[in-house]
């Protein structure tokens, strides 16, 4: 008997292509490979922004907190550049009830025959402008543009001081600045209110919300 020789038929190489699923799946795992390199380059450029972010309002912080710190071991000193100190002459007087009469008298500013008390000093140098100094670290809590009365700049201590420089122009400073000791913050003008004073500043000090002497702190 002659035997039957049998042949398994070999596979045919195009089947994948007659498989409705093949290329759809190649193409959906090339979608999936694809949308993973976006989401993990977007983790990475987020994660970088973030801790720029972070940085930056660490170094803020930093910065910040050295100068409270530092304010807070500060005294007060001069508005304006030490150079001038010779020169500097107090026009009109802190009103202090317990000084002499020559002092309340300096101490007087009269506006359209009508006397007021000053609650600070006016300093003048050599009847010329100056630059205006922080007197101490701190933040500037006002600005105020008063052609009148002066412009006024208002700067809050950590201390629980406060300083007011009045009379001024050229305001380099504002609302919500924090300012370091030295700091220049204005020139010095004239006003309306005290036009017989000519060019000068007017310089006071708070202490706990109370005006006091800035002869107190400082030798003029």
């Amino acid at each position: 008997m002659r035997e039957e020789k049998q042949t398994t038929p070999s596979p045919n190489k195009n089947s994948w292509q007659k498989k409705p699923w093949f290329w759809p799946s190649i193409y959906a795992g090339i979608a999936a490979v694809l949308i993973g390199l976006i989401f993990s380059y977007n983790a990475i450029i987020n994660d970088d922004e973030e801790k720029e972010v972070a940085s930056t309002n660490n170094e803020t912080t930093s910065q910040e907190t050295v100068i409270e710190t530092n304010a807070r071991q500060e005294t007060l000193k001069y508005p304006f550049s030490e150079d001038h100190l010779d020169q500097v002459q107090v026009l009109q007087d802190f009103y202090d009830v317990t000084a002499d009469e020559a002092t309340r008298e300096n101490a007087l500013l009269v506006f359209n025959q009508t006397f007021s008390t000053s609650s600070g000093v006016s300093l003048s140098v050599n009847g010329e402008p100056f630059e205006v100094l922080a007197a101490m670290s701190g933040e500037v809590t006002e600005v105020k543009l008063d052609a009148f009365t002066g412009n006024k700049i208002v700067i809050t201590h950590p201390n629980g001081m406060e300083t007011q420089y009045s009379s001024v122009t050229d305001i380099l400073v504002k609302e919500g600045d924090t300012v370091e000791q030295g700091q220049p913050l204005a020139t010095t003008t004239e006003n309306e209110w005290n036009p017989t004073a000519g060019n000068h500043l007017h310089f006071q000090v708070l202490q706990d919300g109370e005006h006091v002497n800035p002869r107190n702190f400082l030798a003029f």
